[in-house]
C-alpha cells in the first residue's frame, strides 16, 4: 500500500493500523466477500460498475437494504451513511413519496416515448424552483452535458469548449482534460480514447479569471462548462467575484455559460446559481433531481430557447444527436414530479443543512483539537475534510494536499465503526433523514481513529 508522508501520521502507523483495519473488516464481513467472490464469476472486478470496486475495504459493502440516512449491508451490520449514493440519494434513500409513486408505476406504465400528462407541471415546478423557462430531460447527467455542449456548438458555430482543471462532468469525452505544465491534456486514466481531445477542448486553472478571458478572446469557445464549485477533485469554492467575472467575460464573447449543478444542488433549494444570484445559460442538475432514478434535467433561457429551435430548423431532417429512447419516461417524469412537490423542499434543505452545520463545526473543532493542518470546506449539505491548513483554490491545490494512504485508513476505520463515506476523498453529505445522533457518532469514530493514528 503507497503511503505519501504528513506531518500528523507516519507512514508506519498508518500502515499498522491499515492492516488491524483490514483484519476487522474481513471479521467483520465473511458474507459481503463471500458475495464479492461469487460476483466476480460473471461481473468483471466482481461489481456491475467497476467505479464499486473503488472502496478501500477488501470487498465492497453488498447491500441490503437503504432507507432514510441508514443503510444495512447482507452481513446485517448498519451504517450511518454519509456518502448516499455519493450524491445520487441526497435527499435520503427511499424517500417515501418515491416509494409511493413506483408501488403505482404499474397502471401508469414505464416508458412510452410520449409525454406524460405530468410534463406542464413538472416544467412549472423545475422553472420556478431554478429560475429558468425551459427545460429538457436526459437520462443522466453526463448525457444532459454532452447534449448541452452540442447545442452550444449548434447554435455558436464555434467548435471548442473550455473546462476547468480538476473538473468532473460525469463521461462526456470533451471535458476528460487536465491542465499539466501550463498545457490541456488528456487524462493520463482514460481507457480506450483515440482522438485528440485537445483539439475541441481547453483547460484552465479554476478561479483564474485572467486565464479564462485569455482563452475567451480567441473567439473560438462556443461554452464554458463548470461547476459553480469543484467537487470530484476535492472540494474548491469559488473565489468571491470570480462566477460574476465569469459570465460576464462570456457575455463579452459571446460565449455560452452552462452550470453543471449535479453536486452543488447540495447548497440550498434551486442549487448554487439561484442562492447566488448567478444568471447562466444553461443550468444541468441530475443524479439527486428524481430521487435516484434515472434522470437529469437541463433548462435554459428563452433566448437560447430561440437559439436552439432556429439550429434544429436550419439542421436537415434526422436524428440530431441529442436524446435517447428513455429520456423523459413515464417512470423518470413521475419520479421528478414526486421528487420536485414532495422531497426536494425548501424544509428539507433547512434540515439538512442544520445538521451539516453541526458536523461542519464537530470536525473544525476535532482537528483543531489534535492540532491538525486541516481544513473543512462546505457547500450546503455538502462538506469535505482536507488535509491542508488552508483551503484549496485550485485542483492543483487541492490535488497536493491529498494523501491517499491516510484517506484509504480513515474510510476503512470509519466503515468498520458504523460510518460509511464517499470511497473518493472526504466528502460527507446529510440528508434531511440524517440525526444529530449519527454526526454525533461520526465525530467520535473519527476521534477514535485519529488517536489510533497518533494524530
Amino acid at each position: 500500500m503507497k503511503s505519501t508522508p504528513v506531518k500528523t501520521c507516519s507512514p508506519g502507523r498508518i500502515e499498522e493500523v491499515w492492516r488491524r483495519e483490514v483484519a476487522r473488516f474481513n471479521e467483520l464481513h465473511p458474507e459481503s466477500l463471500r458475495q464479492h467472490r461469487l460476483a466476480g464469476q460473471h461481473f468483471l472486478f466482481g461489481v456491475p460498475l467497476h467505479w464499486m470496486q473503488d472502496w478501500p475495504s477488501p470487498s465492497p459493502l453488498f447491500l441490503r437494504e437503504a432507507q432514510g440516512s441508514r443503510i444495512t449491508c447482507v452481513d446485517g451490520l448498519e451504517y450511518d451513511d454519509f456518502c448516499l449514493g455519493d450524491t445520487g440519494a441526497m435527499f435520503g434513500h427511499t424517500p417515501a413519496p418515491l416509494a409511493n409513486m413506483l408501488a403505482g408505476t404499474s397502471k401508469t406504465g414505464l416508458t412510452a416515448m410520449l409525454p406524460s400528462v405530468s410534463t406542464a407541471s413538472v416544467g412549472e415546478r423545475l422553472a420556478c424552483m431554478f429560475g429558468l423557462p425551459f427545460w429538457q430531460l436526459a437520462t443522466t447527467a453526463s448525457d444532459a452535458n454532452r447534449f448541452v455542449i452540442r447545442w452550444a456548438r449548434a447554435m455558436t458555430r464555434r467548435s471548442k469548449i473550455l473546462v476547468f482543471d480538476g473538473c468532473y462532468h460525469g463521461t462526456v469525452d470533451d471535458t476528460l482534460v487536465d491542465l499539466v505544465d501550463g498545457k490541456t491534456t488528456a487524462r493520463a486514466s482514460l481507457l480506450g480514447q483515440v482522438y485528440d481531445l485537445t483539439q475541441h477542448s481547453v483547460s484552465v486553472p479554476f478561479n483564474d479569471i485572467a486565464a479564462v478571458k485569455a482563452a475567451l478572446a480567441t473567439g473560438e469557445i462556443a461554452c464554458v462548462l463548470t461547476e459553480p464549485a469543484l467537487t470530484n477533485c476535492g472540494m474548491v469554492l469559488p473565489q468571491p467575484g470570480f462566477l460574476e467575472a465569469l459570465s460576464a467575460a462570456c457575455k463579452e464573447h459571446g460565449t455560452l455559460l452552462a452550470l453543471d449543478e449535479t453536486h452543488t444542488l447540495s447548497t440550498a433549494w434551486g442549487g448554487y446559481a439561484k442562492a447566488y444570484g448567478l444568471s447562466p445559460d444553461f443550468l444541468i442538475v441530475g443524479k439527486a433531481i428524481a430521487g435516484g432514478v434515472p434522470c437529469a434535467v437541463y433548462g435554459f433561457t428563452s433566448a437560447a430557447a430561440q437559439r436552439m429551435r432556429d439550429a434544429k430548423q436550419a439542421a436537415a431532417p434526422g436524428h440530431s444527436g441529442i436524446g435517447t429512447t428513455l429520456a423523459g419516461s413515464q417512470l423518470a417524469m413521475q419520479a421528478l414530479a414526486a421528487s420536485l412537490e414532495q422531497i426536494i423542499t425548501p424544509v428539507a434543505y433547512e434540515q439538512a443543512i442544520g445538521v451539516a452545520n453541526g458536523l461542519a463545526q464537530g470536525l473544525e473543532e476535532l482537528i483543531h483539537g489534535h492540532g491538525l493542518p486541516w481544513s473543512v470546506t462546505r457547500l450546503g449539505a455538502r462538506l469535505e475534510l482536507q488535509f491542508c491548513a488552508t483551503a484549496p483554490t485550485t485542483a492543483a491545490q487541492a490535488a497536493a494536499a491529498e494523501n491517499d494512504a491516510l484517506t484509504a485508513v480513515l474510510h476503512l476505520g470509519l466503515l468498520n465503526r458504523g460510518t460509511l463515506l464517499t470511497p473518493f476523498h472526504n466528502m460527507m453529505l446529510a440528508g434531511p433523514a440524517t440525526g444529530h445522533g449519527q454526526v454525533a457518532r461520526l465525530l467520535a469514530n473519527l476521534a477514535e481513529m485519529l488517536t489510533e493514528l497518533g494524530a
